[in-house]
């Protein structure tokens, strides 16, 4: 199949660009820079961004095989000072960095920014700049500050971006993408989500055989959806193991079970494990502990569990942007936090791994369910952490907390329904923090839990915008949690964006 191909760098977003190749309908595959790889079929190669400087000491360098092949190339951030630095340009850390929003002006007509305003508001994330244009090559566009922000070559064969197309903050960086593979790469439109199930209902049949897989089933979207896609491939050798584990929201400990039996016939067991999960948990604070002493006693349960049942290998919801923040997506990709189910996994474990959404974002994951004929109540509920509420309690879970924070964020949510937003955001909960304050309830000075209340805009939990409800549902909020839930004395709305925040406090 003919194929764009993308080249890791390290960047957080590398897989990001991957996506957005799918969303125009172009098949793409994501290679390390070190990796040997396939050259035929090939349409064009993007190069990714990464956290490395390009005149660091063992910074990553063009691929041997990108010598060789006769195909338009984009260099993104990393990727263009690295173009820059081999075509014997000159690449310097300045006395100007650029983060996050910057304006742009397109200073030369050109292919990659047909149709594209003469100025944008792009993102960017650099502290080195190009100082010196190599020769063959010409300023396209720059920023604000006067630093070079696209360049290319005079045969028209090389496009380089210093900022990041990929990510929604771009003004029209769909358009300069979709500019790129087709104006410049004439790429074919060979991909779709269909093909996507296709070929992964085949994966899954041929890795399992005629072997048993055990899942864990949260009952959010992306086990949920990882469920149906693989008893599709392998049917009743699939076996859902439901883990109550005390972390879940208000009532889903009896909801989830009953959704999962009677609306999708899927085979399900439940495990009770909440005095198990909270006795490790005794005296945790350090979010990185929580995820993985989680994380790692879900594995133990599905390892008993399968030793009963004769399973070998374990399913897993995974997405991709769990991937990336648990710094598993690439050989030089930051971390961010672990994951239960990428970061936090225990080294010994008598299970194979089978992660059939690893490389989906949220959306896609989906759609993928709407393929799949999953309801829409369970594929548009909210996303929710794998480690449940042991990352929304801040400092020490126990039961008492659990409590107030469960009967917070089903009141928060409760209202959202009730008012409409519940579907214009992308994500909202509840935290408990590690915190007391001073109140008056009934002329009597109280002492008693903050509650932050969160909510997002986001497409697929990359990049996230604070969502800007009412100050009157924020406020009936706060009146209904402070009134009707016993421990919480004080209610705080989080306004900060993703980045510099993640999405989930720990």
């Amino acid at each position: 199949m003919k194929k764009i191909l993308v080249v890791d760098y390290g960047s957080q977003y590398t897989r990001l660009i991957a996506r957005r190749l799918r969303e125009l309908g172009v098949y793409s595959e994501v290679v390390h820079h070190s990796d040997d790889v396939e050259t035929e079929d090939l349409m064009g190669v993007i190069l990714s961004g990464g956290p490395r400087s390009v005149t660091s000491k063992g910074a990553p360098s063009l691929p041997t095989w990108l010598r060789e092949v006769d195909v338009p190339i984009l260099g993104i951030c990393y990727g263009m000072q690295l173009l820059v630095k081999e075509f014997g340009g000159l690449v310097e850390k300045t006395e100007t960095a650029e983060y996050g929003r910057t304006e742009v002006i397109v200073k030369k007509p050109a292919s990659i920014f047909e149709g594209i305003s003469e100025r944008l508001n792009v993102w960017m994330s650099h502290g080195d700049s190009v100082v010196k244009v190599p020769e063959g090559f010409e300023v396209i566009a720059v920023t604000e500050n006067d630093i070079p922000a696209a360049l290319s070559s005079l045969d028209g064969m090389i496009w380089t971006l210093q900022f990041h197309p990929e990510v929604k903050h771009t003004e029209m960086g769909m358009e300069i993408i979709n500019n790129f593979l087709f104006n410049i790469c004439h790429a074919d439109r060979n991909w779709t989500i269909e093909d996507f199930l296709e070929r992964k209902v085949e994966e899954i049949r041929e890795e399992v055989g005629d072997g048993k897989a055990i899942l864990g089933l949260s009952g959010g979207v992306d086990s949920s959806v990882a469920a149906v896609l693989v008893h599709k491939a392998i049917g009743d050798r699939l076996i859902n193991i439901f883990v109550d584990h005390g972390l879940l929201r208000l009532h889903e400990e009896k909801e989830v079970p009953m959704v999962f039996k009677d609306k999708l016939g899927l085979n399900l067991d439940v495990v009770r494990a909440k005095d198990r999960f909270l006795k490790r948990l005794q005296g945790v604070t350090d979010p990185e502990e929580k995820r993985k002493i989680i994380g790692e006693e879900f594995i133990r349960v599905f390892e008993e569990e399968a030793e009963k049942l004769g399973g070998r290998f374990l399913v897993q919801g995974t997405i991709y942007s769990d991937v990336i923040e648990s710094a598993a997506s690439g050989k030089e990709t930051a971390k961010i936090k672990s994951h239960h189910n990428v970061g936090g996994l225990p080294e010994r474990m008598n299970l194979k791994i089978i992660e059939p959404l690893r490389y989906l974002f949220k959306d896609e994951v989906r759609r993928l369910g709407e393929l799949l004929g999953i309801p829409g109540e369970i594929l548009y509920r909210h996303p929710f952490p794998g480690p449940g509420l042991g990352i929304r309690i801040i400092g020490e879970v126990t039961e008492d907390k659990l409590r107030i924070l469960k009967e917070a964020d089903a009141i928060f949510i409760e209202l959202l329904k009730e008012s409409g937003w519940y579907e214009k955001v992308w994500q909202a909960f509840a935290v408990l923090l590690d915190l007391k304050t001073v109140g008056v309830v009934g002329d009597e000075r109280a002492y008693e839990y903050v509650i932050a209340l969160r909510a997002v805009n986001s497409v697929e939990g990359m990049t996230a915008d604070w969502s800007k409800l009412p100050y009157e549902l924020l406020d009936e909020a706060a009146r209904r949690i402070c009134n009707r839930v016993k421990g919480a004395g004080r209610v705080v709305y989080d306004i900060t964006s993703k980045p510099p925040a993640t999405i989930e406090w720990e």
